[in-house]
């Protein structure tokens, strides 16, 4: 395993076994084991069915993504999504979103900078949806007062939401800037001409230094953004982008009707589904942060944290973050591991940077 994925698993374990503390520090084990028996699993069934919907979701906002510059059949995007989501569930540093363009370029030969503008252009919806949602949420949604959990000089309240999502804000705004000067050609080109440039500068190398970092830094760099540019393309097409917003909320409403199922079957958590939405955006801003694989320890401690705006015991909110954080990772590893089957992807090789196709056939594009 190389050093980086070593340094972000120790990093992310870190991060993760502080947020499992603060998330199930106050709940006796044998209380918490309790309660997690006294669930109704039967919830699990169609919360489950919800998840793999919301992934067929994303399976075609990321067909109007691709297509905008490849087209793409849903199977030869659905299998690479699905190993991407379930590798980010079982190996560190979410090394899926790098394995998802690596997968689709062996298959229907997209470059991988192109597939990985894409992956990039995905996130960039859910980040749009979820400050919109999550300013929605600060400005409506009634919050059970005087919650702060502290550790040691560290509060967790509702000014903290606020500062999580002014820098959200900020960093949304920053990708879309940059997302839209790669796709404007003018702009693009200008960045081109600046990166040609940049040998020019040294001016005490001699000429044949300078000619060696052109064609090898230079210009591997201007196709790599011009790759990167196919990708986010879709800028150019208003509709396709009116479509992905839609598809987006659809994703996060089926996301967030899934937890609301969960939290039919589990006593003491009798919230609304617009509740439940809140509890998932908080969730979703947690594991943003650097964590184990699965992003366990994060997740908890953000359910614990949300489900107590609401007033919700630290017994209750624990077993149902637990019991949901589990339901909903379950059906994505399963099959996940189906499509890397179906299409041999080795994804242990993954950890160590190796080509992560095992077959040796053709490429395909499947229709």
């Amino acid at each position: 395993m190389n050093k980086k994925i070593i340094i972000s698993l120790l990093l992310g374990f870190v991060i993760s076994s502080l947020g499992l503390y603060l998330g199930l520090r106050n709940v006796p084990l044998p209380e918490l084991y309790l309660y997690l028996k006294s669930i109704n699993y039967f919830w699990v069934i169609p919360a489950s069915v919800i998840v793999v919907f919301s992934f067929v979701a994303r399976v075609l906002r990321w067909q109007v993504i691709l297509t905008s510059s490849h087209k793409v059949g849903f199977f030869a995007a659905f299998h690479p999504l699905m190993i991407g989501f379930m590798i980010n569930c079982i190996l560190p540093g979410r090394i899926g979103e790098v394995a998802r363009p690596a997968i689709i370029k062996k298959n229907v030969d997209i470059p991988f900078s192109t597939g990985l503008a894409t992956v990039a252009a995905e996130r960039a919806f859910d980040m749009m949806i979820l400050m919109g949602l999550f300013a929605w949420m600060l400005s409506t949604v009634d919050f059970h007062s005087g919650v702060d959990i502290s550790f040691r000089n560290h509060h967790l309240n509702k000014a903290t939401l606020e500062t999580i999502g002014n820098g959200m804000v900020k960093l949304s705004f920053l990708l879309i800037i940059g997302i839209c000067l790669l796709s404007v050609s003018a702009s693009r080109k200008l960045i081109n001409r600046g990166i040609m440039a940049l040998p020019s500068l040294f001016s005490f190398l001699g000429p044949s230094a300078k000619s060696t970092i052109c064609h090898k830094i230079c210009t591997a760099l201007v196709n790599f953004l011009e790759n990167l540019s196919i990708g986010f393309s879709l800028v150019r097409y208003p509709v396709k982008i009116l479509l992905c917003i839609g598809l987006s909320i659809i994703i996060w409403s089926l996301q967030a009707y899934s937890y609301y199922l969960v939290a039919r079957g589990c006593p003491g958590i009798s919230l609304s589904y617009v509740d439940i939405y809140t509890v998932m955006i908080i969730i979703c801003f947690f594991i943003a942060l650097p964590s184990v694989p699965g992003f366990w320890g994060l997740w908890e401690a953000g359910g614990v944290f949300a489900l107590a705006l609401f007033g919700v015991s630290s017994k209750e909110a624990a077993g149902y973050t637990l019991a949901n954080h589990a339901i909903q990772m379950l059906p994505v590893v399963i099959i996940g591991l189906i499509s890397a089957v179906s299409i041999s992807v080795n994804i242990w090789q993954v950890s160590y940077g190796k080509n992560i196709i095992t077959s040796t056939g053709p490429a395909r594009n499947e229709k």
